[in-house]
């Protein structure tokens, strides 16, 4: 007679002759992992169908790749508040004040090109403690705040740019984000990949990661258990202005200068990545590789689009329909996640 060990870890008997037990492992939290992967793949496999001429290129596969680290840099700045349950709309104003300080320093008052990134992170820097201030010091919410502060940086970006694109930055700076290329994708594909490591390993294997998901789940059982909220909170918002910095400068090395206007182009498909993100790798949660299947995601369908010869306009469509869906996807998951927990 042999030893069955069942479900509990209990003992049970059985006999030689007794049928053996199959146990029945769920595909279900398996699938809602990698759903939105499989999704990449489905949407992939169909404009190649469509399109196999231009799309399963390889100079259409460096292009999507390389061409959208500034997008995923911001969208990976975004989670840091998100996760801690506070939004950032000053984000993508930060980003163009970052690149534009750099092309004016730069172009127009001939400074050099490392003492010209050091302001524009200063100049971020700052933006990121007024917001740290306004949401932390004066209680104020941070989706009203920071959409406020995002209109005030932006209105500085046009001042200090006299609303015109700046354009002629130092080479170096072109070579280090579009001009070298490893593989064929730029550099700027690369370092976005990084920072994707980077987070991921912050917010899985260190004390801060697991204190802003504390925080974002419940801040007044965070407060009752000893954590500083209001220093997660600040730390979260100075965080998101800082990569937005670091996403400025690899913009004004894409431009090769600066647009007073054309970063807010990324407002919605960076929320948007963000939050479809929330419903892969780690369903419930902002996490680094959520969001960076969900930008190659939106991506490789718009560029398919665009390869159909669809109307622009679809393209805002596709996002913001997406932005939509992630928002419901994300709310659904991260309930069924805490209903699980309690169970």
């Amino acid at each position: 007679m042999s030893v069955t060990l069942d479900k509990t870890g209990t003992g049970t008997p059985t006999s030689p002759d007794a049928p053996s037990v199959v146990r029945r492992v769920s595909l279900g939290p398996a699938f809602e992992k990698y759903a939105l992967v499989f999704a990449l793949l489905a949407v992939v496999v169909v404009f190649s169908l469509l399109r196999p001429e231009t799309y399963p290129t390889a100079s259409n596969l460096q292009n999507i790749l390389g061409s959208q680290a500034v997008l995923l840099i911001l969208a990976l700045g975004l989670i840091v508040p998100l996760t801690a349950g506070e939004f950032d709309l000053s984000a993508v104003s930060t980003m163009s004040l970052s690149a534009m300080t750099i092309a004016v320093l730069n172009v127009q008052h001939e400074w050099s090109l490392l003492p010209s990134i050091g302001v524009a992170v200063l100049a971020a820097l700052l933006v990121g403690v007024v917001n740290a201030i306004l949401v932390v010091r004066l209680q104020i919410d941070s989706f009203i705040a920071t959409l406020g502060s995002g209109t005030v940086v932006l209105g500085v970006v046009q001042w200090i740019s006299d609303s015109t694109s700046v354009t002629g930055i130092d080479s170096a700076l072109v070579d280090a984000t579009v001009g070298t290329r490893v593989f064929g994708v730029s550099l700027q594909f690369y370092y976005a990949l990084a920072l994707v490591l980077v987070t991921a390993l912050v917010f899985q294997y260190t004390p801060i990661g697991r204190r802003l998901l504390f925080v974002g789940r419940g801040p007044q059982v965070a407060r009752l258990s000893g954590l500083h909220v209001d220093r997660i909170r600040g730390g979260a918002m100075v965080t998101s202005a800082m990569v937005s910095a670091l996403a400025g400068v690899v913009y004004a090395g894409m431009l090769s200068g600066a647009d007073p206007s054309s970063g807010q182009s990324f407002m919605l498909p960076a929320f948007a990545a963000a939050f479809l993100g929330a419903t892969a790798i780690v369903p419930g949660r902002f996490n680094a590789f959520g969001t960076l299947v969900a930008v190659y995601f939106l991506v490789a369908g718009v560029v398919g689009l665009q390869m159909l010869g669809v109307a622009s306009f679809v393209q805002q469509l596709f996002y913001g329909g997406a932005l939509v869906i992630a928002v419901a996807l994300s709310g659904a998951v991260r309930r069924r996640t805490a209903s699980r927990s309690v169970r």
